[in-house]
């Protein structure tokens, strides 16, 4: 039965009675909204006081500015011009986080949509406005069963919306209404998508809600509906044509509902730590339903990420094994070479460097051990088997000079230098070709080519410059030297530096001893420690290219990262409203989106960097004599780099959500 209503004095809707400020008051508030070239006048400077523990229902056709009203009302919407005023506070001065502070801490709403998200049970959308006002997991979670126990769906707590009637979707939105306290609940429809019964018991819900002190107010074009209410407002074309009060209306009760839901609330770090925890949630939720898409965006950064490890490492491992090469020509070596320099064409016909030269050097304090050298090349035979090889004139302390390991046998001895010995070390690709069979070289002689040699010993030659399968003979310099080529001038003499004396004062030392003796600079120095230098340069140089390279893949990846979270904003734009609507602060949703972002990055780094690895595992099947080196540094910098990434390309899509407009959003579908 309706109830009498009486109209409503202007005056006394400025003071609550009590000597309080009003809950809600408005005063000459308008609403314009541009189109096209004109400018639609949706709300006509309408003032209006509502006081807290009323049940007031807004009534007009479609077009007739209740839904705007309703959505200023719940601080979805601001005024074009007048003032809003929420127990006293003007909504103009306030920022977008304090207005969604106010929708957080005062309001509940209830769309005619229900509003609820998707991905979420029964339970989490009642729970979401509590996670964004901080309170405590087992206080939400209490409240909330409370809530659905309430309304009699605690048998549907974790059904999601899919699964759920329409009236048990309303019954949700009520609750979600009501988990901060229900102080302020806005209806927008509250039964239009209802049948007639499920529409009386949302009605029964709402009037047991105000009799436990919260205020509804509720927007309908129906006056059915709105006869439940104690004061009806009819509004036409932007204007209130009557503000009617029924008899009976009673004062403002008690915010029982409110006590309820008072204390639980969490500090300032658990409350950041509870919201970005769901966020969280959210983000493996939106990525989980888009697999492919995820897939598709991740594919990106796990070829840029594998490509740069990949790279890096195998830059290492050419580092290493350069260094380990030149460690097989000997640690710390200085080559004495004539003429004046690389390229130097009377080199040939410089005869300046002797024997003596070397003993001199070999004096030094800084000389560990000395080699003269000398070389040719010539036949080898052993009975019918013949072949070429390279002939070494060196000195007793050659293989210490280049760091070579004896197989088996034994080395040149000064002795067999002073004494023109006729005596030869062979490498193992010498063994192999002249005793194919097997049999034991040492002490067997071979003929190196006018000249008879005894085998003395076998030295492993493998690790160091050069082609490792040609044949390599060591014999005493002065046999090479007196009997082989008829001189009696070295080609070379390498010096191996003690391992605490500095390279550069040695080479300085070596330069004017020798410039001394010579009375001129007709030979030049040749540096290992130089030539590793650059060498080490120039892989690093080439890495560093590569690298580069594969970097630009990742910023590809990163830009596609944009895109479709851009993509994903647009299609969640509808979830972003209602988030706002229920308290969301601008860096809650910002968060959100970039916590996806940077989980897309991050996993597509592990993938790339496991990538990576299982490529580091496959290499050497191939045959290469190259090995991955990964190390620590560069899988950490990889998933920096990846996370850097998703901050980088995530923020504009985050930024983006963040600033959406509530009612723009809200009408999204």
């Amino acid at each position: 039965m309706a109830k009498p209503h009486v109209q409503v004095r202007p005056e006394n809707q400025k003071h609550d009675g009590r000597g309080r400020p009003p809950l809600i008051e408005l005063d000459n508030v308008r609403r314009e909204y541009p189109a096209g070239d004109e400018v639609v006048v949706a709300l006509k400077d309408i003032s209006l006081t509502i006081r807290a523990g009323e049940m007031v229902a807004i009534v007009g056709a479609s077009g007739s500015g209740k839904s705007t009203l309703m959505n200023i009302l719940g601080c979805l919407d601001r005024p074009t011009s007048g003032s809003y005023r929420v127990l006293g506070r003007d909504t103009r001065e306030m920022a977008p986080d304090e207005l969604a502070a106010l929708r957080r801490e005062h309001f509940g709403f209830i769309f005619q949509r229900y509003h609820l998200l998707p991905d979420l049970t029964a339970a989490g959308n009642v729970e979401t406005p509590a996670i964004y006002l901080g309170r405590e997991p087992k206080e939400r979670h209490r409240l909330a069963a409370g809530l659905l126990d309430r309304l009699g769906l605690k048998d549907r707590a974790g059904h999601t919306p899919n699964q759920l009637s329409g009236g048990q979707q309303q019954r949700v939105s009520i609750a979600r209404a009501l988990i901060n306290g229900g102080e302020i609940i806005l209806a927008d429809e509250p039964t239009g998508a209802l049948d007639t019964t499920t529409g009386e018991e949302v009605m029964k819900i709402l009037r047991e809600l105000n009799s436990e002190g919260s205020t509804i107010i509720i927007v309908t074009h129906d006056m059915h509906v709105a006869e439940h209410a104690d004061r009806i407002i009819e509004i036409l074309d932007g204007d209130i044509v009557s503000d009617t009060r029924s008899a009976d209306s009673p004062h403002a009760p008690d915010a029982a509902i409110r006590q309820e839901a008072d204390g639980g609330i969490a500090g300032g770090a658990e409350s950041w730590r509870d919201r970005f925890t769901e966020a969280m949630r959210m983000a493996v939720r939106a990525m989980r339903a888009h697999k492919l898409r995820t897939f598709l965006t991740m594919l990106g950064i796990i070829i840029g990420i594998a490509a740069v490890v990949s790279v890096v490492a195998l830059g290492e491992g050419s580092r290493q094994q350069v260094l380990s090469n030149i460690s097989a020509l000997g640690t710390n070596t200085i080559d004495v070479r004539p003429g004046t320099g690389y390229g130097d064409r009377r080199a040939s016909a410089t005869h300046t460097l002797t024997a003596a030269d070397a003993d001199a050097i070999a004096a030094q304090s800084y000389v560990d051990s000395v080699t003269p050298s000398v070389s040719t090349s010539a036949t080898l035979r052993r009975g019918n088997v013949s072949a070429s090889a390279s002939i070494n004139g060196v000195g007793d302390q050659y293989f210490r000079v280049r760091g070579m390991k004896l197989v088996e046998g034994a080395l040149l001895t000064p002795q067999s230098v002073d004494t023109i010995a006729q005596q030869v070390v062979i490498d193992s690709n010498t063994r192999e070709t002249l005793f194919p069979d097997g049999s034991d070289p040492i002490g067997q002689v071979i003929l190196v080519g006018v000249m008879p040699a005894q085998v003395v010993g076998v030295a492993d030659t493998t690790g160091g410059f050069g082609n490792q399968d040609s044949l390599n003979v060591y014999a005493p310099y002065t046999s090479v030297m007196r009997r082989m080529l008829g001189q009696d001038y070295l080609r070379g003499i390498t010096v191996r530096v003690k391992d605490n004396e500095p390279m550069d004062a040695a080479a300085t030392a070596l330069t004017n001893l020798l410039r001394l003796r010579h009375g001129t600079e007709d030979f030049y120095l040749r540096n290992t420690d130089d030539i590793r230098q650059s060498i080490e340069q120039t892989t690093s140089t080439m890495t560093l290219l590569i690298a580069s390279i594969a970097v630009i893949s990742l910023i590809v990846g990163g830009i596609g990262v944009m895109n479709i979270m851009l993509v994903s904003v647009t299609e969640r734009i509808s979830e972003i409203g209602v988030r706002m609507a229920v308290g969301a602060r601008q860096s809650d949703i910002m968060q959100q989106f970039l916590i996806e972002a940077v989980l897309v990055c991050m996993i597509g780094g592990a993938i790339g960097v496991a990538l990576a690895l299982s490529f580091g595992a496959v290499f050497p099947l191939f045959g290469s004599s190259f090995k991955l080196i990964f190390s620590v540094s560069s899988i950490v910098a990889a998933f920096a780099c990846s996370t850097l990434i998703g901050v980088a390309f995530g923020f504009l899509p985050a930024r983006s959500a963040s600033r959406l407009d509530p009612i723009e959003a809200l009408a999204r579908e």
